[in-house]
């Protein structure tokens, strides 16, 4: 099983590769690889690979650098799209994954990246580069050079597909899920699956597939509503079929938005029906045209805008309110104790705080006669 799910998403990936190089001349793949990178050389120009099939021979280009003891071999993919990119990626990663459940997709390279034996694969932008070592593990010299090479091609969108960050777990989902963008069948996903020959695409859809402790996830993007509903029809008519005949079907099915959501071998129906919950759908609206609503959205940016002001206002207004009590509280307080201790060592009586007193009653003990005063009881 494991070795016929490798050869077919082997096949993905060659008609991945040619379809993106079809119209696409070498000598712009030459320009790619600098004389130079991380202190390694390019020995030769470039010529085509065949590490994966003499189909793709248009396509991948592939060069050595040498230098400080060090022979890396480097092959690059170009694309048209990003989405393009990162499908290959995932699906060579899941490949390397059947050798080694211990792969998985990081971006520690490029906008994403994994390593397995002796070879560091990434992409960024619309280019996918796969970087070999002679060793059984990448050494601290491949690494430098894979963070050096990917620093010399553009970033592009620096985004992986949104509908991988849709699956559930988002942050665990992205380390193992395996993405197709417009793909034509979803045997090299889930092999095996007879409702998955409902689906119909004519290759204008994507998918991203993750396996989670709790089922297998399967959320199919349609680029249109119309295409959305024709195969939801069909896929539930079909999970109707299969239940009928007592054949195997998924744990769960529902459509959200334009996604279709299949969860399989799951331990039961609420579990997969919380998988599927999880999953999240956002609608992006993008006009061919001019945007006819383009004075409302301004007019509700403007308010946005100016309530964010005035909110920022008053917040530093009362912090300043609040800054000048605090301040006065603590000078009130240092003023106050200073007379408190300047009273505790006046000598006599005043009525005027410890300040300075005029004595017009010509009451002051330096000035009053006590002669003349009454005594006690008189």
């Amino acid at each position: 099983m494991r070795l016929s799910k490798s050869l077919v998403l082997l096949s993905v990936v060659l008609v991945l590769a040619l379809s993106a190089f079809a119209d696409t001349p070498n000598t712009e793949l030459v320009s790619l690889f600098p004389d130079q990178v991380g202190g390694l050389k390019r020995t030769q120009s470039p010529v085509p690979s065949e590490s994966l099939s003499s189909t793709t021979r248009q396509g991948v280009l592939k060069t050595d650098y040498i230098g400080s003891g060090k022979r890396l071999s480097v092959e690059v993919v170009k694309f048209h799209q990003d989405t393009e990119a990162y499908s290959l990626l995932s699906v060579l990663a899941s490949i390397a994954r059947e050798k080694d459940p211990s792969v998985e997709l990081k971006s520690e390279y490029g906008t994403a990246s994994f390593v397995e034996a002796g070879r560091i694969c990434f992409f960024k932008g619309v280019e996918l580069v796969r970087i070999t070592d002679s060793g059984k593990s990448p050494t601290t010299a491949s690494q430098e050079f894979a963070r050096a090479f990917a620093e010399t091609i553009d970033k592009g969108e620096a985004e992986v597909p949104a509908l991988v960050k849709h699956l559930p777990g988002e942050t665990e989902s992205q380390k193992s899920a395996t993405f197709l963008t417009r793909f034509t069948t979803l045997d090299s996903l889930i092999p095996g699956q007879a409702v998955l020959t409902a689906v119909e695409t004519e290759g204008n859809a994507d998918a991203a597939f993750v396996a989670t402790k709790s089922g297998k996830v399967l959320v199919v993007e349609y680029n249109t509503p119309q295409l959305a509903k024709e195969n939801d029809d069909r896929v539930v008519a079909k999970i109707h079929e299969l239940w009928k005949l007592g054949q195997l079907a998924p744990t769960a099915y529902r459509r959200v938005g334009n996604y279709s959501v299949f969860v399989f071998d799951a331990p039961d129906e609420a579990t997969a029906k919380r998988l599927i919950d999880q999953v999240k759908y956002e609608q992006v609206v993008q006009w061919l045209g001019d945007n006819p609503y383009i004075y409302k959205e301004a007019e509700k940016r403007y308010v946005e805008t100016t309530l964010g002001v005035f909110v920022a206002v008053v917040k530093a207004s009362g912090m300043a309110f609040l800054a000048c009590l605090g301040l006065g509280g603590v000078i009130g307080a240092l003023l106050f104790t200073r007379r408190r201790a300047q009273q505790k060592t006046q000598q006599a009586y005043s009525d005027a705080g410890g300040m300075l007193r005029l004595n017009l009653d010509e009451l002051s003990r330096r000035q009053t006669d006590p002669a003349r005063l009454l005594g006690p009881g008189h």
